[in-house]
């Protein structure tokens, strides 16, 4: 068999916020309903999909990110239990779209809700059955059988480079090691940073908000290796513009001047299709880049395969049920244009698609290898949600595309550590700061409409702080387990996806309700911390039991705090 030109590592990225107890799906268009969306439209196809490929002697080897907030949701009694009753609502609204069409004579639309109930029964069935309610041990276990590799993340999915204290980063980071651990049963060696975010290490970094003087600060790699996380994925242009740092050959660090980039053009300097170590870790820390071809092809809204006319809408819902019933039609038509949803029409698009893709990820290695002679590696990272969420025929498509490229001798299919391990990265580069949001910097999560947020979480950052040194929790284990209570919520309101619903306009109300929620929660705790700690009150106040009690029943998620995390 020939070497392989290069390799393919696909990543899903798979988080949502902590929603569980803040919204139920009956009642509220956000909050707990967005759980079990993704549960049933993402995360179990998902499995199905795995076990598919497993099943036909070929290895799927996506590497998989599940958030530490998403897995300690999954693994509630509470999100297992609403996630059957919303399964149960789902058929029995499948069964009204049905009797309803029926009467109408609408005989396609009824065999869509048909469908529908169908897919749900079959996703009841294997969550009760199959998967014995336990959708983390279903990937625990493709992992144990080296069909993917999993990645942890921030415990609450918080935007890393701007959080003010360093304590900060090292607490998510621990949390979220611990949770990964706890539900996965795993070590991590790769870590997802939220939104791709990075910052480098200075010595001259300004706070966003409310300070103006500047500090050292260390780059967010400097805290990998403490928990054993050894790689890390950035956007494309941190890459482009990042500048030579050194090389390692056998092991050795040699130092280089940054215009080596321009004339030693065969290794590749400042290409996305090869990792590479960063700096202030010379051989400690990995970099992997989005390869921004072959993810446009799934990501652009203008030539991304999920904008195809034959595929389902996501914006257009059946009155009452909310299902979906037709499909895109065209993107420049109005919603009330679209034509019905033909499931038989998706087949042959679908195979075109996925062999366009792996033949784009092919062509992209082939021209690498030519060039610089050397081995190259695609990186096609995704939100895990795209497909079957928002695109419903995603999961077809992930299958398609393992199936081609697991056959194909020109391309490796490898998780992250494997690509690390097969092909060691031989440069060492300084990565500028940014993100994958829009314009490549910060600004989807601060700007005029959410610097006043950054503004309440730095000031909550530095209460905590001066708490920490200043109450006995040590000593008192009342004022202890208040702290923790504080700390979570803290963690809570420091995730990215309240600015970024702001921003983004796709729920704002609910991500202000949230944020706002989190930080005067914070506020009762330490105040009662405080009150405890001076001995002022010997006993809880009726007041202050209902508002650490409202805490428990809420924010259940974490439930082991170490207060040594932030210090």
């Amino acid at each position: 068999m020939p070497n392989p030109l290069g390799s393919l590592c696909l990543v899903l990225h798979g988080h949502l916020p902590y929603v569980l107890h803040h919204g139920d799906f009956r009642y509220s268009p956000h909050g707990e309903v967005w759980l079990y969306e993704a549960a049933a439209e993402t995360y179990l196809p998902l499995l199905d999909v795995l076990w598919d490929v497993s099943s036909h002697r070929a290895r799927p080897a996506v590497t998989i990110g599940l958030t530490p907030v998403l897995l300690e949701q999954l693994g509630d009694e509470h999100f297992k239990a609403g996630f059957v009753a919303y399964l149960k609502d789902r058929i029995a609204a499948a069964q009204s779209d049905r009797r309803e069409f029926e009467g109408a004579g609408d005989a396609q639309s009824a065999s869509l809700a048909e469908r529908y109930e169908g897919s749900y029964a079959r996703c009841l069935e294997a969550f009760e059955g199959k998967l014995g309610r336990d959708i983390p041990e279903a990937f625990a276990a493709h992992a144990a059988a080296g069909n993917v590799a999993l990645l942890s993340s921030a415990a609450t999915h918080a935007y890393l480079p701007l959080l003010l204290n360093d304590q900060m980063i090292h607490a998510q980071l621990a949390a979220g090691v611990a949770a990964t651990k706890k539900h996965l049963g795993i070590s991590p060696s790769g870590v997802w940073l939220p939104e791709c975010a990075y910052r480098p290490g200075i010595d001259t970094w300004l706070p966003a908000v409310l300070y103006s003087d500047p500090r050292k600060r260390q780059g967010i790699e400097a805290f990998l290796p403490y928990f054993g996380l050894n790689h890390f994925f950035v956007d494309t242009q941190l890459f482009t513009q990042a500048h030579a740092a050194g090389t390692v050959d056998q092991g050795q660090f040699q130092p280089v001047v940054d215009e080596v980039v321009h004339w030693e053009t065969r290794r590749g300097w400042r290409s996305p299709l090869e990792p590479v170590y960063v700096s202030s870790f010379a051989d400690k820390v990995a970099a992997f880049a989005r390869h921004p071809y072959v993810s446009e092809q799934v990501w652009s809204s203008f030539i991304g395969y999920p904008s195809a006319g034959e595929y389902l809408e996501f914006h257009r819902k059946h009155p009452g049920s909310g299902l979906r019933y037709h499909r895109i039609t065209d993107t420049k038509v109005e919603l009330s244009q679209k034509q019905p949803y033909r499931p038989e029409d998706t087949f042959t698009r679908l195979y075109q698609h996925a062999t366009h893709f792996a033949n784009t990820v092919k062509a992209v290695l082939k021209q690498y290898h030519e060039e610089t002679g050397r081995h190259g590696t695609v990186v096609a990272p995704f939100d895990a949600e795209l497909f079957g969420h928002w695109w419903r025929e995603g999961p077809n498509f992930l299958r398609d595309v393992l199936f081609i490229l697991s056959r194909d001798a020109e391309v490796e299919l490898v998780t992250t550590p494997e690509a690390l391990e097969r092909h060691p990265p031989d440069k060492v580069m300084r990565l500028p700061e940014g993100s994958w949001g829009q314009h490549g910097n910060h600004s989807v999560w601060i700007n005029d409409k959410t610097r006043w947020m950054w503004e309440v979480e730095y000031r909550a950052e530095g209460r905590f702080l001066r708490l920490l040194y200043a109450l006995p929790w040590r000593e008192n284990e009342q004022v202890r387990q208040i702290l923790e209570r504080a700390g979570r919520e803290l963690m809570l309101l420091q995730a990215s996806d309240w600015p970024f619903v702001v921003h983004s306009k796709g729920a704002v109300d609910y991500g202000i309700e949230r944020f706002g929620l989190h930080a005067t929660r914070f506020d009762r705790a330490l105040d009662v911390a405080e009150s405890v700690a001076a001995g002022a009150s010997p006993r809880l106040s009726p007041v202050q039991k209902v508002q650490l009690e409202e805490m428990d029943l809420h924010d259940t998620i974490f439930p082991t705090i170490d207060l040594n995390w932030w210090m």
